[in-house]
């Protein structure tokens, strides 16, 4: 159940009969809500520039069961909407720091000014409405509420009908299902729904992000060109969701920015529209790092593959599917592991060298056994569950979904989320879960051009198990990209080596980079790039700073700025870059050298290639 956060402090709004102006803290969004006739409408200006033009705002409800069964003779409308009045309108301000348990940075500011429309229908109904609205610099947020109905009568909502109304020539970056390809179409072209978050290309050269929040109690939406509306986006729900009032729905969020780049680096807007961490002790056993999968399920294998990770600073080891069978059918049992793996013996060598057991769990068996399968799993000392082929875009799978993340937590249990699902900012209120899928990542091989789309487009929604998978044959991108992409693509649970095995290293120097490589930010920052092109991205870990390069599927040169750096102070660079004459199977060289902040590194990127730098100071 969601409440209504209300403020009491004035804000930055003008407020009309006809129309309701909220501005953001530093004047950069500016939001307007207008009635206009039966329908609610909003544009939003970014800088003075139009973003989004009169728009619909609102949701459709079908309540004519709920209203007859308890003898409620209300009136009828084409649409729910209509016959709304504005009753008051109220406002207010937050200014604010979060500090992220763990995140791509370690404090963000949290800065709105808000306004809420109090609604309702003077009908004898008793029918209220709240439109929620928050204007940030880093972009607007608006959700709607539902007051507590006086005759407890159930609300079915069909349709969501908020639209998004672009320019003439707007292009956005549409994928059709969330492990889909990508492809830039003009926003009439978007013909079949597609996955949030939509990174949108405007036409005066600004850009914005279409996001959801706080997401956890309704189902998927996606967006589509409307059919009577040009240059519009209109809303899809997978399914109607049955709420009780009083009830909020999440948020949508609308990020907006001069540069791609820059719209990732504000994505943590999404994170900070969900309720704080609901984990108290969370710091004592949430633990962020890396992760390899034992491809082969014998005790024998796991041990070996222990000892790989323990070598390797790996914290985490994973049994993916068939450890208990049948694994995609009801008739398995997850609490029985196959004879050829001594869970115990396993768990305690693997408790002893420092590195955490995860196991992989099928839907068919999380349905079935979850309540009693958490606690058995947390008594026999596994750390984590992979979830597999879960069901997540009904209303009712959506809540048994995050459910599920609550029923870990409970057990001490942290989750990576597999196979469509898209994350929206649940994993602040339960930092448990680490991870999910949600990506067309390493598994399907993409090439380098899908991976420099990828930071600009899903990496908007949160954390992404990408699973990098080194020295797989299949790849279609050099060494170094894989190297490059374990930064790029944030997640607190980074998968290395996915399809390969203790034997397959081969004492490769550029190891290190994995061995030294953190899951979790103080501070990120995209350094330059654009989807389908490259990216350049910098994080940093305490003092340390990491860097990432990667291209397309063309060579280039990218001159990596500095000036992030401590201004004065000299850097030791370990670059990790593709070198044909490199005399390593993998053909990445390593080199040295001392870097001076504000002085420029340049690299050149072999064709689908990449290249890493750890830059550690000199005291």
């Amino acid at each position: 159940m969601r409440t209504m956060f209300m403020f009491c402090a004035l804000a930055a709004i003008c407020s009309t009969n006809a129309q309701t102006v909220l501005t953001s803290p530093e004047g950069h969004n500016q939001l307007t809500i207008a009635q206009q006739a039966d329908e609610f409408c909003y544009t939003l200006t970014h800088d003075g520039q139009t973003v989004v033009s009169d728009s619909r705002l609102g949701l459709q409800l079908d309540n004519y069961t709920w209203e007859r069964a308890l003898a409620r003779k209300y009136p009828q409308y084409a649409c729910w909407m209509n016959g709304f009045t504005v009753d008051s309108v109220t406002t207010g301000e937050h200014r604010a720091v979060i500090e992220n348990l763990w995140g791509e940075q370690a404090i963000v500011p949290d800065n709105y000014n808000a306004a809420t429309l109090w609604l309702s229908k003077h009908d004898g109904s008793d029918y209220r409405l709240n439109i929620e609205v928050r204007a940030y610099d880093e972009g607007i947020a608006l959700r709607y509420f539902f007051p507590e109905h006086p005759m407890a009568v159930f609300h079915k909502v069909v349709a969501d009908l908020t639209e998004y109304t672009f320019a003439p020539g707007t292009k956005v970056w549409a994928a059709e299902w969330a492990q889909a390809p990508y492809d830039l179409k003009d926003v009439n072209d978007v013909t079949s729904p597609i996955e949030r978050a939509i990174t949108v290309q405007l036409p005066g050269g600004q850009y914005c992000a279409l996001a959801d929040a706080d997401v956890d109690d309704w189902c998927l939406e996606k967006n589509v060109a409307s059919a009577t509306k040009p240059n519009t986006l209109a809303t899809t729900m997978y399914s109607p969701v049955d709420i009780v009032t009083y009830y909020a729905t999440p948020w949508k969020v609308i990020l907006t920015a001069d540069s791609y780049g820059q719209l990732l680096e504000r994505r943590y807007l999404i994170d900070n529209l969900n309720p704080p961490c609901a984990v108290a002790d969370a710091k004592e056993w949430v633990r962020p790092g890396t992760i390899m999968r034992c491809t082969t399920l014998t005790t024998e294998a796991a041990l070996h593959n222990i000892d790989f990770c323990a070598g390797h600073q790996i914290p985490y080891m994973l049994f993916d599917w068939k450890w208990y069978v049948p694994c995609t059918s009801h008739d398995g049992d997850a609490t029985q592991v196959i004879p050829q793996i001594d869970m115990p013996r396993v768990v305690q060598y693997g408790r002893e060298h420092g590195v955490g057991i995860w196991l992989y769990v099928n839907q068919h068996a999380l349905q079935k056994q979850m309540r009693e399968l958490f606690p058995l799993l947390h008594e026999w000392g596994i750390v984590g569950v992979k979830s597999g082929f879960v069901q997540y875009a009904s209303h009712r799978w959506a809540v048994w979904l995050h459910d599920l993340v609550r029923l870990a937590a409970d057990n001490h249990l942290l989750v990576n989320i597999h196979d469509e699902f898209r994350p929206a900012g649940f994993s602040r209120t339960y930092p448990n879960l680490l991870t999910q899928e949600g990506i067309r990542g390493n598994e399907e091989f993409p090439d380098a051009t899908h991976n420099t789309v990828l930071p600009f487009t899903r990496m908007i929604n949160g954390p992404a198990d990408y699973t990098i998978c080194y020295y797989d044959k299949r790849l279609k991108t050099t060494h170094g990209h894989q190297l490059a992409a374990s930064l790029v693509y944030y997640s607190p649970l980074v998968t290395l080596f996915w399809y390969d095995k203790p034997e397959y290293a081969q004492g490769e120097p550029e190891l290190k980079w994995f061995d030294e490589l953190k899951t979790t930010w103080d501070e990120s920052r995209v350094l330059s790039g654009e989807p389908g092109s490259h990216i350049v991205m910098a994080r940093r870990s305490g003092r340390d700073w990491y860097v990432a390069a990667m291209t397309n599927t063309e060579g280039r040169t990218v001159n990596i700025p500095t000036d992030f750096l401590d201004k004065g102070k000299k850097y030791t660079a370990e670059i990790y870059n593709d070198d044909p004459a490199a005399q390593t199977r993998t053909k990445v060289g390593v080199a040295l050298k001392t870097v001076k902040a504000g002085k420029p590194v340049t690299l050149t990127l072999q064709p689908s290639g990449g290249a890493t730098i750890h830059l550690k100071p000199i005291d």
